[in-house]
């Protein structure tokens, strides 16, 4: 990446425990740090100070010569990208750039997505493109690549390079109407990119939503907080003509069908409050009522959007508990406070799961899910088959030339 000259956060490898601490201080927290050897994000965690890196280093890994310590700057509030592309070796075609829902830090497998890119500057797409053809002709690549980046503070950076197909290419085949896998295993028999004069792209008159299935219904007494360690056990996709609509249908797909009434638990850590006032002005715009635990309640009343108080578990009867029990909540959001809280909201989390609430625990997530709702009873999402998208999708302009070299 240096010698590309591409971007990428700064890092150390630590085969100590004070080369660690050290590592951290110099590069500032929080960091992602991770063992040396990692599959699915296995072990890997956001650390956010240096009591929290003792405390994993002692009880997560065992640092040592043999198994270091992988320790990188953290991007906060960092907008998540992947690309899958195809390559023969010196031509390379980017098949897609998906956008994450959730911020980076969040399991690329976790997180949903959506094709085409929803925020992505015109500029950042083209970084994109130009450091894919890059990465691939340097490792030499022969098929599939999926990379994945980061846009913090308008500066693009490169997370990883997979020489290799990702879960996401199914997806993007069938969003793009081209068989990847299948052109990809000819690229590696030695065939050629112009040898594929379907390798074009077009203008999508729809938007595909990937979202991933978890089995924590299976597993009641687990939290079911997303983080850098991969959780999901499948992928589902939603199209339709806009982002709602298709968001609402992959939440359908997932197991999870979103209320359009009812009651909406709210409750959030301070850093995430002020994400939090559009959210619930737009759930109460569309007849939503609103309860919400303390603090978020006094924050919601300070910003004259109206909701009910409602007590956390320790704070007396009827709490949170009682009215999930009582199924008078329909939606849950709720932010996980982390170890300085004194009190543990985990509880919210499992008891939605054991009595099916939807629920988010990211404010991008909770931004879409209100998206899917509003888009919902805006307008009922229409059912057409792929082969119906494929005939729309051939009917759109070419957007640029059929291979980008």
């Amino acid at each position: 990446m240096i010698q590309l000259g591409i971007r990428q956060t700064e890092g150390g490898t630590a085969f100590s425990l004070d080369e660690a601490i050290k590592i951290a201080q110099k590069l500032g927290y929080p960091v992602m740090v991770r063992p040396s050897f990692v599959l699915g994000g296995r072990g890997m965690e956001v650390i956010y100070d240096e009591a929290m890196l003792l405390k994993y280093a002692k009880e997560a890994i065992q640092v040592s010569p043999e198994y270091p310590m992988l320790i990188d700057r953290f991007l906060e509030n960092a907008v998540e990208c992947e690309v899958d592309a195809l390559s023969d070796g010196e031509e390379v075609f980017v098949a897609a750039v998906m956008e994450h829902i959730e911020h980076a830090g969040i399991h690329s497998g976790d997180s949903a997505c959506s094709i085409p890119s929803r925020t992505l500057k015109p500029e950042h797409l083209k970084t994109i493109a130009e450091w894919t053809r890059l990465i691939s002709r340097e490792l030499k690549v022969m098929g599939l690549i999926n990379i994945q980046f980061a846009v913090c503070e308008d500066l693009m950076y490169i997370l990883e390079a997979n020489p290799r197909a990702s879960r996401t290419v199914p997806l993007v085949s069938k969003t793009i109407g081209i068989p990847l896998a299948r052109i990809a295993t000819l690229l590696m028999l030695g065939r050629k990119l112009s040898d594929f004069p379907e390798l074009i792209h077009r203008k999508l008159p729809y938007v595909s939503v990937k979202e991933a299935v978890f089995p924590f219904n299976m597993f009641p007494e687990v939290d079911p907080v997303l983080g850098p360690e991969m959780r999901a056990t499948g992928e589902v996709m939603g199209i339709d003509q806009d982002f709602g609509l298709a968001f609402f249908k992959a939440q359908e797909s997932s197991g999870t069908r979103l209320p359009t009434e009812g009651n909406v638990l709210v409750t959030v850590t301070d850093k995430d409050k002020p994400e939090l006032f559009p959210i619930a002005a737009k759930l109460t715009q569309l007849g939503f009522k609103i309860m919400a635990t303390e603090n978020t309640h006094r924050f919601l009343k300070e910003k004259g959007v109206d909701s009910t108080l409602v007590k956390k578990l320790h704070e007396g009867r009827p709490n949170i508990s009682d009215e999930i029990k009582n199924r008078q909540i329909h939606l849950i959001v709720n932010t996980p406070i982390g170890r300085m809280s004194v009190y543990d909201d985990s509880y919210i989390r499992m008891l939605a799961i054991q009595y099916k609430i939807p629920y988010v625990t990211t404010m991008s997530a909770a931004r879409a899910t209100v998206d899917g709702i509003a888009a919902v009873k805006k307008r009922q999402g229409q059912v057409n088959s792929l082969q119906e998208y494929h005939a729309m999708l051939k009917e759109c302009e070419v957007q640029n030339v059929r291979v980008e070299s």
